[in-house]
């Protein structure tokens, strides 16, 4: 039987595109080739500018969207397929004559609910709380006037602005699901990451407040739908009062799992009919494989994710749950760097942090720290040797400083190092340990021209996923969670919910999931991390 990682593998190739005006994917294609494809002069002279590959990648987007900018009407056209692309999946879509009803979510109605509903739900007609079907929020919101201005996304050579709205989360007014009849799951994937308790809880309550009692937990992620050792986990607000205190997830974690087709059997059996899937990319995917399943069965059923990734990788959300803790958890190894190196004679500290294909953590811990001397991303190649690499700098801050912190992102520098040739679980490429690395071609090269060097390493990973999410993640965790229920009750399938420009919304799975976020290399954010740093280009 085909496993949950290869169907989701072979539903990504064959459905998954990317955004037509996505162009941080072209602009990163030119630094992912490696140094093959530049001549290094030119490279060199082209990084100074900062924005050669801003330039050339939305020339080559501009040519490859199949968009015919010289139609007067090409604005509207773009338009109306953003709009398709962005409508969210609705039971409707499929049962056309699915009843609604008003809904039990009021917060000026306190009292419990009745377990009889008699076809009618207790609602306050002038609880002005709901949100309207047709309430939108912008996705994009910097006007930008040229294709070379810092972190430029445009969509024609001359900048157009063209309005892109998603639709915005929370309680509708209309409800397509009893609760009475609703047994709601909930299931964690991947790896650790601070908040997911938060979620679970959250999650949990908000079904509750809609009038749902039958909640279960499906443990240790996919895998717990097909192990006949795992039974589900019954949740509820007594349950999971206290979950948040600690960190780790209540259900338990794993990679991979079994076909999607079982999945789907195993929630037939089961009678779930709500299914909250907490997850990065690969979870994602797997989750929009489940949510068209069961559209191919005709199943009522809403399938929403929200978005777990520590390494704040996902499309077009401002940031993910986790991802402040582990910048706020990152000081401390920095910190510890940093004494450590600055007390040595000739002191380095080199600390890795998370970022498989994102350097999201390094860059904004570094920003945040003011310790970091270099900060390095997999976004920005780089060299250790030669004149112009790693470690010349280093030898040049030894001498005018006494001691450095280098900052490494986990996938920086793959290039550099031996490949593994294996994957995860999750069919994710097992990285070869570049904070080793370094840590070795460090020590090797001031033994090599004589000037002695106290390197320590911190590789703080584990400690970061573990730990309990702070309060500006466990306030988003909330919201996150509620909203997953809010969309689930208001029909809403094949979702997840995010925060875009400080705004909570709705995007359909496929969009968010086609290819990682990444650092823009042209962004202000990263010159804002090399001016803090101090750092030259490493070519």
């Amino acid at each position: 039987m085909e496993t949950l990682s290869h169907s989701i593998a072979a539903s990504s190739s064959a459905k998954l595109t990317l955004p037509l005006n996505d162009n941080v994917s072209h602009r990163l294609l030119h630094y992912r080739l490696g140094f093959s494809s530049f001549n290094l002069r030119t490279l060199r002279s082209r990084r100074r500018s900062r924005v050669f590959s801003k330039v050339e990648c939305n020339q080559q987007s501009f040519e490859n969207n199949n968009i015919d900018f010289s139609d007067p009407d090409w604005k509207s056209k773009f338009q109306q397929d953003f709009e398709k692309r962005f409508k969210i999946p609705h039971i409707t879509d499929v049962f056309p004559d699915a009843h609604s009803f008003p809904s039990t979510f009021c917060l000026r109605m306190r009292t419990p609910v009745n377990e009889d509903f008699a076809e009618r739900y207790p609602s306050d007609e002038e609880w002005h709380g709901y949100i309207n079907n047709n309430d939108r929020v912008l996705l994009k919101v910097i006007d930008y006037s040229s294709p070379t201005s810092a972190g430029a996304e445009c969509i024609d050579p001359n900048c157009t602005w063209v309005e892109q709205w998603v639709h915005r989360a929370g309680p509708r007014e209309k409800i397509y699901f009893k609760p009475e009849e609703v047994k709601a799951a909930i299931v964690t994937c991947g790896g650790l990451c601070p908040g997911l308790n938060d979620v679970i809880r959250q999650i949990v309550i908000t079904l509750e407040i809609y009038g749902v009692k039958n909640i279960v937990g499906i443990p240790f992620g996919y895998r717990g739908f097909s192990d006949k050792d795992l039974a589900e986990m019954p949740l509820s607000r007594k349950v999971v009062q206290n979950i948040h205190l600690s960190g780790g997830s209540l259900l338990g974690v794993s990679r991979g799992g079994p076909s999607v087709s079982e999945i789907v059997d195993s929630m037939e059996e089961r009678g779930i009919n709500m299914l909250f899937v907490l997850g990065g990319n690969g979870t994602h995917a797997g989750a929009n494989a489940v949510h068209n399943e069961c559209r191919k069965r005709k199943l009522k059923l809403a399938v929403v994710g929200v978005p777990k990734t520590i390494d704040n990788d996902i499309l077009l959300m401002d940031k993910t749950f986790g991802f402040d803790t582990a910048v706020e958890e990152a000081q401390r190894a920095i910190n510890s760097a940093y004494i450590e190196a600055h007390s040595a004679y000739h002191g380095i500290g080199v600390v890795k942090l998370m970022g498989r294909s994102s350097g999201f953590i390094a860059m904004q811990s570094s920003l945040a720290s003011g310790q970091v001397d270099i900060c390095l991303i997999p976004e920005v190649p780089f060299h250790l040797h030669g004149p112009h690499g790693v470690l010349r700098h280093l030898k040049y801050l030894l001498e005018t400083k006494g001691s450095a912190v280098v900052c490494v992102a986990e996938g920086a520098g793959q290039n550099l190092i031996e490949k593994t040739n294996a994957a995860d679980a999750s069919g994710n490429i097992v990285l070869g340990d570049i904070g080793v690395h370094i840590q070795q071609e460090i020590e090797k090269y001031f033994k090599e021209i004589g000037i002695p060097a106290d390197v320590k390493y911190i590789d703080p990973t584990y400690m970061i996923r573990a730990c309990r999410a702070n309060a500006s993640d466990r306030i988003l965790c909330t919201v996150l969670g509620q909203n997953a229920v809010h969309g689930a009750f208001a029909g809403y399938s094949g979702i997840t919910v995010g925060i875009c420009n400080t705004h909570y919304v709705y995007f359909p799975i496929p969009e968010v999931i086609s290819h990682p976020r990444e650092v823009d290399p042209n962004s202000r954010m990263w010159h804002r991390c090399l001016t803090s740093t101090g750092q030259p280009d490493f070519f």
